[in-house]
């Protein structure tokens, strides 16, 4: 790209062409160290184009079930089996680090996320994952026998809510946008607001609380996590037909600042525009984190390297079962001694040479995107084909900026979540803020997603920058609140996520395709986050959950 674009041009493809102007003839200095690190794309891509390595006779072992991917469906999966006391797996990964968009890093000793890195404290329904951060000893003390005479169980407030200990809780203040050359304190731009966006941003949270009150006849909330308990009555599938910004104008909104404020949050969480975000899937962003209406979001949850904290639990409890740098070439469901079985083929990729298990059972932990490439059988199958291609993936790139001292302030103090109004990125999040270390080195995690209503052109853009270019936008834009953060930057390493999140678009979370993609295919079963339409920790934990007790029921 550098070769046949000019820097403006560049700066002007990704941050607009004011960005680049106000650029200028400035400061083009890069950091004295980075580089890009993850995700393996070009093993993926040989795949994709046919490379299938045979493994020789000695180079096969056996197994109950292979596990393919190790993100966090893949290790909710392995968790699941292990505590039903099957330990006859392996779950591979061809990463060199479990976790997926949930991984995260400690270049320089300071912990720090690559991609998710917050969980809203989950309601009481949500009992499995209640019951992993009790584990973790993120809730606050629980009485493991169940009720305690005359009072509520430990951990619980006195309506069966989890409590999140205090230290867990991200830390204030929690977000600030850079408005009008100065940051100011919350997401939303309150500066300069007049009375008609007042007006405006209360009638959505009216809105809101309508959807957070409303029940179907089974008793069951309009927008739920997981997804699986959310109502499926059709007045509120139907939101799922339109776009978020349709949503909004038949509603008759039209107050900038909110139309910005509802599109941050579905490039935030869907990398997707408001106007190709499913309004089901930009009201869901909202009403599934409020309780009860009138009641403030529920808390998150953040560790210094994000969900990485939760990965590395997940992962240690696995460990002896999981296989770093495999890439599987081939899924192959068959018969043996006239019962359903499954072969896999990965290949170790340092070392260049194809294994094989023979299983009973896989659990197909990896995106629908892949499974018509690796699975035998599954593209000539009409139905499924259709489903896995109705599945679209966004591309973004996450920047990872070491700094010796912290950039001057102008306004607000330092958050947790920091955005630029009206940039394309999403800013960045500072990784030393829930340790209260307010001064000396730090590290940012900048997040840019491409909204790019063809999946295919963001991810082409993304893979046609290299470091320099990345770098020189990442800067750039966070120069705009920061002009002098250059210096400041030790190392900036960039990670290129290709596929890195499903997109709700409009018709996908309730069409039909998304629940045909769930089913089994012979002794295939799936479990991922895409499954869900909508790219959630809570969701792909609830995945892998589900899929593995579809392997234990079948093995009875």
């Amino acid at each position: 790209m550098s070769n046949t674009l000019t820097r403006r041009e560049l700066l002007a493809a990704f941050l607009g062409l004011p960005a680049a102007l106000a650029a200028g003839c400035g400061d083009e200095s890069l950091p004295p160290e980075g580089e890009i690190v993850g995700a393996s794309h070009t093993v993926g891509h040989r795949i994709r184009d046919g490379h299938r390595p045979q493994p020789s006779e000695d180079a096969w072992q056996t197994t109950g079930v292979v596990i393919v991917g190790g993100g966090v469906a893949g290790l909710s999966a392995a968790r699941r089996l292990i505590q039903s006391g099957r330990r006859d797996f392996v779950l591979l990964e061809l990463e060199s680090q479990p976790g997926g968009t949930s991984r995260s890093g400690s270049t320089g000793n300071i912990p720090h996320p690559w991609g998710a890195h917050y969980l809203p404290t989950p309601m009481q329904q949500n009992e499995p994952l209640i019951k992993l951060l009790d584990e973790m000893q993120v809730l606050e003390g629980r009485d493991p026998g169940g009720m305690r005479r005359g009072g509520p169980i430990q951990g619980r407030d006195a309506e069966g809510e989890p409590v999140v200990a205090e230290q867990f809780l991200c830390r204030d203040p929690e977000q600030r946008v850079f408005f009008e050359g100065e940051w100011h304190e919350d997401l939303y731009p309150h500066y300069g607001a007049t009375k008609a966006d007042k007006a405006e941003r209360a009638r959505l949270k009216s809105l809101l609380d309508d959807w957070v009150q409303w029940r179907d006849g089974k008793g069951r909330r309009a927008f739920a996590v997981p997804l699986a308990t959310a109502s499926d009555d059709p007045v509120v599938t139907g939101l799922d037909r339109i776009s978020m910004r349709d949503w909004m104008r038949r509603k008759g909104f039209k107050s900038q600042r909110l139309y910005w404020m509802v599109d941050f949050s579905c490039r935030d969480d869907y990398g997707l525009s408001i106007d190709d975000t499913s309004a089901w899937a930009g009201l869901f962003y909202f009403a599934s984190r409020i309780r009860k209406p009138k009641m403030k979001p529920q808390p998150l949850i953040s560790w210094p390297e994000g969900n990485g904290r939760l990965v590395n639990y997940l992962y240690k409890a696995a460990a002896k079962n999981v296989r770093l740098g495999m890439a599987v070439t081939e899924v192959i469901p068959q018969a043996r001694n006239g019962k359903p079985a499954v072969d896999v083929i990965a290949l170790d990729v340092h070392r260049e040479r194809a294994i094989g298990w023979h299983a009973k059972s896989v659990i197909f932990a990896a995106p629908q995107f892949l499974a018509p490439h690796v699975i035998r059988g599954f593209a000539e199958d009409s139905r499924r084909a259709k489903a896995a291609a109705s599945f679209e993936y966004g591309s973004w790139m996450v920047a990872n900026l070491h700094l010796n001292d912290r950039p001057e302030r102008n306004g607000f103090a330092q958050a947790w979540e920091n955005v630029i109004y009206d940039s394309k990125s999403l800013g960045y999040i500072m990784a030393t803020h829930q340790k209260g270390m307010d001064w000396g080195p730090t590290v940012l995690t900048y997040y840019y997603p491409l909204t790019d209503p063809d999946p295919n052109v963001g991810r082409k853009w993304l893979l046609s920058a290299g470091w320099n270019e990345w770098a020189d936008v990442t800067l750039t834009d966070l120069e705009t609140a920061h002009p002098d953060l250059r210096p400041l930057v030790q190392r900036l390493d960039v990670m290129r996520w290709g596929h890195c999140m499903v997109r709700p678009r409009p018709g996908f979370v309730w069409g039909p395709h998304r629940r045909i993609a769930q089913q089994p295919f012979r002794s295939v079963y799936f479990a991922n986050t895409d499954l869900s339409g909508v790219a959630l920790f809570e969701e792909a934990f609830d995945h892998g959950r589900r899929a593995a007790e579809e392997v234990l029921l079948a093995r009875g």
